[in-house]
């Protein structure tokens, strides 16, 4: 199966945070903060995915109120931090919102993302993801956590159907 046909039925982007919207490190600083990068091509192309109507959810285990703040200026309004369970929280917005699962594109990282990885239309990773992870994605990004990887997913199925028009 040609794995951009995977794309076309897109129309819900869950993402992780740690080694997927950033590149996975920590900057510790003197007075204890972490800190986390991320991309702003990244950003970019998640306001112009919600301008376009599509819903996007981001899950994370981690409890960053910096990152929440970040993506919640981009207009994204699902945001969920400090889950000890992503698959139950994915479950229950597949319900609430009515999301089939094909219309579903996750990306994950690591261990914590197998389970909601297994359960969506089109499980994909950045190119540095853990193994486990490596082996279950159809789609692997060619492109880092952090470094890019969400906007090469959003870009795929944007410009497939129509959206990604400069």
């Amino acid at each position: 199966m040609n794995v951009l046909a995977l794309f076309q039925p897109v129309k819900v982007f869950v993402f992780d945070i740690d080694g997927v919207l950033t590149n996975g490190q920590l900057l510790l600083s003197e007075d204890g903060a972490m800190l986390r990068s991320m991309n702003i091509k990244d950003g970019f192309a998640l306001q112009w995915a919600v301008k376009q109507g599509y819903e996007i959810v981001v899950i994370s285990g981690g409890r960053s109120e910096a990152a929440k703040c970040r993506l919640e200026k981009l207009g994204i309004e699902k945001v969920f931090i400090g889950v000890s369970d992503k698959l139950t929280l994915l479950r229950q917005l597949m319900t609430d919102n009515n999301w089939p699962a094909e219309s579903i594109l996750y990306m994950g990282d690591d261990i914590p993302d197998l389970d909601c990885l297994k359960v969506v239309g089109l499980a994909t990773c950045p190119a540095d993801a853990a193994p486990e992870v490596l082996k279950i994605c159809p789609y692997v990004s060619p492109v880092k956590g952090g470094q890019g990887a969400v906007r090469d997913v959003l870009e795929k199925v944007l410009k497939l159907q129509g959206h990604w028009s400069f």
